[in-house]
């Protein structure tokens, strides 16, 4: 299944901005290849991933050495053949949108597209997005959607890997209004997601967000013909099926259910529709993993260390694609590593480097020990000048120094630590902060343009 190509003109928006977006006239509709708009949800404040999001937005966050949270939706949407992408922002933009637009360029010929749609105030409506839906309400008029497409919503701020075809061809199979996708989830660990009740024909029942009273888990424990589906099911084990946050509607349903003044789509549109659309479930039946945490983010970069990782980024046949850069390959001077990426310009110089990932042009002085590190790396090579200057000023060079010593650790980009730093979370309560320096979930973060001073303890 593709999208069929589709004629383009333009229009400029905002007027004073010069942008040009496009307006797609669709070639006759054919039920079984309907156009596809994609939109990735990229506008949430991400307090629980602060400092991480202090300065930026989740789907900027960095990942794997190289990437960013928002290349896994955009490069799923690209494999799949869906590359009518929409990407909507509100909080700390300004890396998000430098990574997209030199990130993704598509060939004119194609028709394809990324396109940021960040909050903005109108005549008819001065708020910001006050919530999922809300968002897509908000922008429904850039999106020049006729009511027989199909909306494919996303999250900016997972890591799986999914053909979307799959998901959209069952939708049309089954004559769904909206089809959620669903992940198999240990009764245990389905409090803070959206758990459904499904038939065996897949249709959904009943819906409840973050259920607590074990009760109604109970109740939405799947039977034996859904329980079929899932080939990674532990034996005596109970599973309920909990939302992933990935919508396909039909677009008649989507533009009625917005006509309501409901915010949310798991809170308040998915809930209000039972009974009265076709729900569906499709169940995916691999791995998937909501970055929402600093324990999530961190474990999850640790994983793609190991030698098998659930989430593997070398599968050529599916890459995750990304900003391209023309930085040299990375130096190790007298080091070991061991369960490590090390991205591109990267110079390690005596470390000894243990289950980390280094990103994109890292500096590691001699004697350092990593053990259990993401180091996210810099923006930009420092110049002598520039070195000279800082060191004057008693600053530390961007990166880590000399007989460094740290463990659990998060070390967001451009941060600055000097030689002789001690760093673990060991001994500090959660939500401690001190300077430049926090602990999460067990993990110590130097947060983004942090500076450490040569000889801290931590």
């Amino acid at each position: 299944m593709r999208n069929i190509p589709l004629a383009q003109t333009a229009h400029p928006w905002p007027p004073s901005s010069g942008r040009i977006l496009p307006v797609y006239v669709a070639p006759p509709y054919s039920p079984m290849n309907p156009r596809v708009i994609s939109i990735i949800m990229g506008g949430g404040r991400g307090s629980r991933l602060n400092p991480l999001t202090k300065d930026r937005c989740k789907p900027a966050v960095p990942l794997g050495g190289k990437y960013r949270l928002v290349d896994i939706p955009i490069s799923n949407c690209i494999h799949s053949g869906y590359n009518q992408i929409y990407l909507l922002t509100q909080f700390n933009t300004a890396s998000l949108h430098r990574h997209i637009q030199s990130a993704y360029q598509f060939d004119p010929f194609d028709q394809g597209f990324v396109d940021i749609l960040s909050a903005e105030q109108t005549v008819a409506n001065e708020q910001w997005y006050q919530g999922t839906a809300d968002a897509v309400r908000q922008n429904l008029h850039h999106f020049h959607a006729a009511d027989e497409d199909l909306f494919l919503i996303l999250s900016g701020d997972q890591l799986y890997r999914m053909d979307f075809r799959e998901i959209v061809a069952q939708h049309l199979q089954s004559k769904a209004d909206v089809t959620i996708a669903a992940k198999a989830m240990p009764k245990d660990q389905v409090h803070g997601l959206g758990v459904m009740r499904v038939g065996d024909d897949l249709a959904i029942t009943q819906f409840v967000e973050k259920p607590k009273d074990p009760k109604i888990v109970d109740s939405l424990v799947v039977g034996a013909s859904v329980r079929a589906r899932m080939k990674h099911a532990e034996a005596g084990r109970d599973y309920c099926l909990a939302s992933m946050g990935i919508y396909v509607f039909t677009g008649k349903v989507l533009k009625d259910a917005l006509d309501a003044p409901a915010l949310d789509f798991g809170k308040e549109i998915i809930p209000g529709m039972l009974g009265k659309k076709k729900l569906c479930s499709f169940v995916f039946d691999d791995y998937w993993e909501d970055i929402g945490t600093i324990g999530a983010f961190f474990e999850a970069n640790l994983l793609l260390t190991t030698p098998n990782p659930p989430f593997d980024l070398y599968d050529h046949g599916q890459p995750i694609f990304t900003h391209l850069n023309y930085l040299a390959p990375p130096k190790f001077n007298n080091s070991t590593l061991d369960r490590t990426i090390v991205a591109a310009g990267s110079v390690l110089n005596g470390a000894k480097v243990r289950d980390a990932i280094i990103g994109v042009r890292s500096h590691v002085g001699e004697g350092t020990t990593f053990d259990h590190v993401v180091m996210m790396g810099a923006d930009m090579f420092e110049t002598e000048k520039e070195i000279k200057r800082n060191r004057e000023r008693g600053v530390p060079d961007v990166g880590v120094g000399r007989n460094c010593v740290i463990t659990h650790a998060i070390i967001d980009k451009n941060a600055r630590i000097g030689d002789n730093v001690r760093l673990s979370p060991h001994g500090k309560p959660d939500m401690w902060n001190e300077g430049d320096l926090f602990v999460r979930d067990g993990v110590i973060v130097v947060s983004k343009g942090g500076v450490v001073p040569s000889g801290t303890v931590v």
